[in-house]
């Protein structure tokens, strides 16, 4: 028992249930750790409170942990991921006027046909002089690289073709309502809940972009890792307790009930109960589409932190700002995530824990048997859109291919 106490920085989002869950089921407290959870309203402030101490750990994007870590946009600090809160979870997000004109239908759509129909209503609106515009939720950010990457595959370029602007989470719907901005690729329920208001049409899922991308995960800054190691660790056995609760049969009403309260999402919580029963409704009034595995959680050691992972996060990174390869910076950003605290934490419990810390990423178009150090790993499929694979150890190669 350590009986320490973790402030954790979140932002009103459905991926941030298992800190939540691991507070309020009492996981936190069988490891003998407290969770005190510290709302806010963008990404940029949960990283800051972090930085500054004002925070112990974070409910954050992928990608800006990384961004942290190499220094782009302000002095660099070293953190680490030693678990992933979650993969997929988002959706993309066309207003009412953009469904209409894309002609999207009440199914999910073929991301290569909704891609090719937005293409030819991109060139038309660039053509007059008011193009596109697309808000995501940071510019590090997993929807900013999952939107981009979906767009640039069906050969519309962002920044040139497209705009692409930030919006906060909590504010992405009312700027699809406002008219400020096309589409929106953002977290649940801020999809649902534009939907519900009547002001957009959900095209896609990102799980339809990445089957298997990483989405939040648990940031810690490297100091607080070495001072505390035996409480992070504590702290990742309670989120793994809360993620093995969370994909039980029966427990979604509960886990919505306590989403949904206004210290949390303070959301609607049906729309919170759609999100994590992998059902989504595409249209207003229309019924919840299933979605399978929509939010990916613990199946598959959906929680380890792969390094693969998070080195494909940094040739997003290289891509989209404009950057030359470095493998100082490719070695920095791998090593952001850290298998090693995930394995240490769980050895003994009977969880599967992958032998490897990286893998292809998109190779896998059916289930398969992977090796492990503990218990039985099955992976299933995690195929891009576009089917092409990420060879972590070559990222230039990879990188060359790309449009």
């Amino acid at each position: 028992m350590t009986g320490e106490t973790f402030r954790i920085g979140f932002l009103p989002l459905v991926d941030a249930a298992l800190p939540i869950l691991a507070h309020e089921l009492g996981f936190a407290a069988r490891e003998g750790v407290a969770i005190e959870l510290v709302r806010d309203m963008t990404w940029a402030t949960v990283r800051d409170r972090l930085l500054y101490g004002h925070t112990d750990a974070a409910h954050l994007i992928a990608p800006l942990a990384i961004a942290t870590a190499l220094g782009r946009d302000r002095p660099a600090v070293s953190l680490a991921v030693p678990f992933v809160l979650g993969l997929n979870g988002n959706a993309v997000t066309f207003s009412s006027a953009l469904a209409i004109e894309v002609g999207l239908g009440e199914t999910l759509g073929d991301p290569a046909a909704v891609g090719a129909a937005l293409k030819r209503v991109a060139a038309a609106r660039k053509a007059a002089g008011n193009p596109l515009r697309f808000g995501v939720v940071h510019r590090y950010s997993s929807h900013n690289y999952m939107l981009r990457y979906w767009l640039a595959g069906v050969g519309i370029q962002p920044d040139a073709d497209v705009e692409i602007v930030v919006t906060s989470p909590p504010f992405a719907a009312d700027a699809l309502a406002a008219g400020e901005v096309d589409g929106i690729c953002v977290g649940e329920p801020w999809n649902s809940i534009a939907v519900d208001r009547g002001a957009g049409h959900i095209a896609l899922a990102t799980a339809q972009i990445w089957r298997r991308g990483v989405e939040k995960v648990l940031a810690v800054r490297s100091d607080v890792v070495e001072t505390r190691r035996s409480a992070v660790e504590a702290l990742v056995r309670a989120l793994h307790a809360a993620a093995a609760r969370f994909v039980e049969p029966g427990t979604a009403e509960e886990s919505a009930d306590i989403l949904a309260r206004r210290e949390y999402l303070d959301a609607p919580r049906e729309a919170i109960l759609r999100a994590i029963t992998d059902r989504i409704r595409l249209v207003p009034g229309g019924a919840p589409v299933h979605y399978p595995d929509f939010m990916f959680q613990y199946r598959e050691a959906a929680n380890f932190p792969w390094r693969s992972q998070a080195a494909w996060l940094y040739s997003q990174l290289v891509r989209w700002d404009h950057l030359a390869f470095s493998p100082a910076d490719a070695a920095t950003a791998s090593a952001v995530f850290r298998p090693d605290i995930y394995r240490a934490a769980l050895a003994g419990s009977g969880a599967p824990l992958p032998g490897a810390s990286s893998k292809l990423e998109g190779g896998l178009a059916e289930p398969i048997g992977a090796g492990s150090t503990q218990g039985r790993l099955m992976l299933g499929s995690d195929r891009f859109f576009d089917h092409r694979a990420f060879d972590p150890d070559d990222i230039p190669g990879y990188l060359s291919e790309l449009p």
